[in-house]
């Protein structure tokens, strides 16, 4: 078992080494993960991982490798067996089947529901068409369909239908690593540097210092000036998570190649869409956090405001108090997004999905609207249109 975790992690790129490796075994055999799934990946991620900028290759390869080892339901209203949410079958619907299932009728309706089923509901379901469980037509629960749900007991979503999920997830940095494929975007984010001359004189004015000599009768007269730099500033504000994990590879690329041009960058990662809260290190996204008002207060409207999702989501996280996905948010995202555009009017928003799929999904068009049509596939193309539109 623990060997095949050693050779899917260096397919992950993960440099471990054999002496890591026994490292791993003398600790458990030491019984120091204590037979918790918690406790092991930790024991495991510091015998194995030498370098933080790993973490995600390792968080992604333990996630193939344990999948399924421990679940958690902290975010609950309550406790609810995990047999309940065990699916043993996945029920498939023909197209037909699926039109005549009818959604609840809105937020404040499948909240309501919701609630009303956690006080009554007492034992395990699965198939059905109204309580919680699994394979069914219920909102609720898991493995199952519905135009508008709230899924709970699954690590990933099944229709993505869901407009609210109950179940803890820790998303990892993106790897700013990433060099393969990255060549092109350097290239294409090159066209937004601006150099100036700022600092201490220390660099070598050739020409200067030629003319300077040639003037002063042959005697060295040597010219200095301060060294060029790119003075671009840019706030990178980066979706990670659900529907985003498709799209990790492409993101990192260029975040690595964003990183290794502009050298004031500021990064900070969001859940679907920007609310009250940003976060610059996904470990800490709970409880190391950065308001959004004092995020604005920090960097100046001379940033230039980047944007990265694929804004995929329920209407509802826009357009609605309390309709995040992950947490309950006092003003819709909508608002939010609102005040960074206004905070920042140089702005852009990158799209990993295809230009051709946008239009079959009403969260992008909300989302374009709000920007005024700043949005841009992430292609060299549209990366060309999103620096013009910055610059």
């Amino acid at each position: 078992m623990f060997v095949k975790f050693f050779f899917l992690l260096r397919r992950h790129g993960v440099p471990v080494t054999t002496t890591e490796f026994l490292s791993l075994l003398e600790a458990l055999q030491a019984g120091l993960a204590n037979a918790s799934a918690e406790q092991f990946y930790h024991l495991a991620r510091v015998c194995l991982v030498k370098d933080e900028r790993h973490y995600d290759r390792f968080d992604r390869a333990f996630a193939i490798h344990f999948k399924g080892a421990e679940e958690l339901f902290a975010l609950l209203p309550r406790e609810l067996p995990a047999d309940w949410l065990e699916s043993t079958w996945i029920r498939e619907l023909s197209a037909a089947e699926k039109a005549e299932i009818e959604a609840l009728g809105g937020w404040e309706a499948l909240m309501e529901a919701l609630n009303k089923r956690l006080e009554e509901q007492q034992e395990r379901h699965e198939g059905g068409n109204r309580w919680i469980g699994t394979a069914g037509t219920s909102p609720f629960g898991a493995q199952g369909y519905n135009p508008e749900g709230v899924r709970i007991g699954s690590d990933r979503s099944g229709h993505r239908s869901a407009v609210k999920v109950w179940d803890r997830r820790d998303f990892a940095n993106l790897d700013d690593g990433v060099e393969l494929g990255t060549r092109n975007l350097k290239l294409a984010l090159r066209r937004l540097r601006r150099f100036a001359r700022r600092g201490a004189p220390t660099e070598l004015a050739l020409s200067d210092t030629i003319d300077a000599t040639a003037r002063a009768g042959g005697w060295l007269d040597i010219k200095m000036v301060p060294e060029r730099h790119n003075v671009v500033k840019v706030l990178l504000l980066l979706d990670v998570g659900g529907s985003m994990d498709e799209h990790v590879r492409i993101c990192e690329e260029l975040f690595s190649a964003a990183r290794s041009e502009f050298k004031h960058l500021e990064q900070y990662y969001f859940h679907n869409f920007p609310y009250e809260a940003l976060w610059r290190d996904n470990r800490r996204r709970v409880d190391g956090h950065i308001g959004t008002f004092e995020l604005m207060r920090t960097y100046a409207c001379d940033y230039k405001l980047i944007l990265v999702g694929d804004a995929t989501m329920s209407p509802y996280e826009i357009e609605v108090a309390g309709g995040s996905v992950e947490h309950w948010n006092a003003e819709p995202g909508r608002l939010w997004l609102q005040r960074l555009l206004k905070a920042y009017p140089k702005f852009a928003w990158i799209n990993p999905v295809p230009r051709a799929r946008w239009r079959q999904t009403q969260s992008i068009e909300i989302t374009r609207e709000l920007l005024e049509g700043r949005m841009y596939p992430l292609t060299l193309t549209g990366l060309d249109d999103a620096i013009g539109a910055l610059g």
